[in-house]
C-alpha cells in the first residue's frame, strides 16, 4: 500500500496530502486533475469510480471542491482525490466522463445540487429537479426547511400524460415517523404488511405490532 502511494506521489509532485480519517487523500490541482484520475486508473489499479461529490466551503476560498473516491479492484484499497472548482458564483471543473463513463449521473447530481458546471460533460443537465428548477439545495445557503416553489404539474401532465402528486413522506426521503411497527413506517421490497392503502388511511390494526415474518409465517 505505501510503495503504491509513493509512487503516486512521485509521478505526481503537485499532489499535496490531504487529512483523511480512513484511506489516503490528496489535493489536486484543477488543470491536472484529468491527467492524474486517467493515469490512477491507467497505470496503478484504480479502475473504479466508487462515487463523485462536491463540499460547499462556504466562507472559504476556494468555496467548492469537487471529490472523487477512487477504488482498486485488484488490491482492494481506496484513495480520495480533491480539487478545487474555479469559480463562486457559477462554479465549474472538468468532467471526467471520458474517464469513467459512470461519472455521467455522478457529475449531473452534482450539479443539480450543488451547480457545478463540469467542463466537457455530453449531456449536463438536472437529474433529480427539474430543469426550472431555480436553486442547488445543497448549497449551504439553502434553507433546511426548503424554499417553496411551483411544481411544474402543468408542464409534466402535458409531457407525459399524467399528474404530478407528491411523494408520501412515511418512510422518507428524510426519516419515518416514529408511530408504529417499523414494518408499517418502513416499506420495503418484502414487507408486504405495507400498502399505499394503509398509510393513506393509517389503518395499523392488530397487525402493527408483528414483524412481516411473522405475517407470512401465520398466513
Amino acid at each position: 500500500m505505501d510503495e503504491r502511494i509513493d509512487a503516486i506521489k512521485e509521478s505526481h509532485p503537485f499532489l499535496s496530502e490531504r487529512e483523511s480519517a480512513d484511506w489516503p487523500a490528496f489535493n489536486c490541482p484543477q488543470e491536472n486533475v484529468h491527467e492524474l484520475l486517467s493515469d490512477l486508473k491507467e497505470n496503478h489499479g484504480y479502475d473504479f469510480l466508487s462515487d463523485l461529490t462536491a463540499i460547499d466551503h462556504f466562507d472559504s476560498d476556494p468555496r467548492y471542491e469537487v471529490v472523487y473516491h477512487l477504488y482498486s479492484t485488484d488490491q482492494h484499497v481506496y484513495l480520495r482525490i480533491a480539487t478545487p472548482c474555479s469559480g463562486v458564483t457559477d462554479p465549474a471543473c472538468t468532467s471526467i466522463v471520458s474517464i469513467w463513463p459512470s461519472a455521467d449521473w455522478h457529475e449531473r447530481e452534482t450539479y443539480d445540487m450543488f451547480g457545478i458546471s463540469f467542463e466537457g460533460h455530453p449531456d449536463l443537465r438536472r437529474i433529480l429537479m427539474w430543469d426550472s428548477y431555480p436553486y442547488h439545495p445543497l448549497r449551504k445557503e439553502f434553507p433546511l426547511a426548503g424554499i417553496d416553489v411551483e411544481l411544474p404539474s402543468a408542464d409534466l401532465s402535458e409531457v407525459t400524460g399524467t399528474s404530478a402528486k407528491p411523494a408520501p413522506m412515511m418512510g422518507g426521503p428524510f426519516h419515518a415517523s416514529q408511530k408504529g411497527h417499523m414494518s408499517t413506517r418502513e416499506p420495503r421490497a418484502d414487507d408486504e404488511s405495507w400498502t399505499e392503502v394503509n398509510e393513506r388511511e393509517g389503518e395499523t390494526g392488530d397487525e402493527s405490532t408483528r414483524t412481516p415474518r411473522e405475517l407470512r409465517e401465520n398466513d
